[in-house]
């Protein structure tokens, strides 16, 4: 009995510590589901810039990102039943601004849409990114503008008030 005891501590032990090793080394994956999101070091705001046609319409997506926790940033659209991605943004300096541009089109063939923050400033090829932010296509808040002046006004507003806290728009 007390060797069955001792078995299963040692058991309980080996797999905690497999379990704490394995979540050190995974990215923290977060959710987005409306059109800004903030945590610690990064702020995000979605807009669509209204083209003539849906073929010319563009998602556009604005990220602050704080230099000093994330060096570097890559995203990709991912089709979630055969895994296939497609770089949206290839690996990149988190130096402003970060305006990640997509033909709102190609969410109908890759709606899942990730965000990698890694830790350092050039990720390897390999390395695990700090933090993901994922998304299933496009946030239904996502408002449409017709210029690149009223997105570029929407976008400024929606990342102050997401660093900010007050969540405030654009006016």
């Amino acid at each position: 009995m007390a060797g069955a005891l001792l078995w299963l501590a040692g058991t309980y032990v080996a797999i905690t510590a497999v379990n704490d090793t394995v979540a050190a080394e995974a990215p923290a994956s977060v959710h987005g589901s409306a059109d800004v999101f903030a945590a610690p070091g990064i702020a995000m705001a979605w807009g669509i810039l209204r083209g003539a046609t849906e073929a010319s319409t563009l998602v556009v997506v604005r990220l602050a990102v704080d230099r000093t926790l994330f060096g570097s940033v890559s995203a990709v659209g991912i089709d979630p039943f055969t895994q296939r991605e497609q770089s949206v943004l290839p690996p990149r300096s988190t130096a402003p601004p970060i305006d990640v541009r997509v033909p709102r089109p190609q969410f109908a063939d890759f709606p899942r849409t990730e965000f990698r923050l890694f830790a350092s400033a050039t990720a390897a090829p390999g390395e695990a990114p700090k933090l993901v932010v994922f998304y299933l296509g496009v946030p239904d808040t996502t408002p449409e503008l017709a210029s690149d002046a009223a997105l570029e006004t929407y976008l400024a507003g929606r990342i102050a008030g997401a660093r900010d806290g007050t969540g405030r728009k654009a006016p």
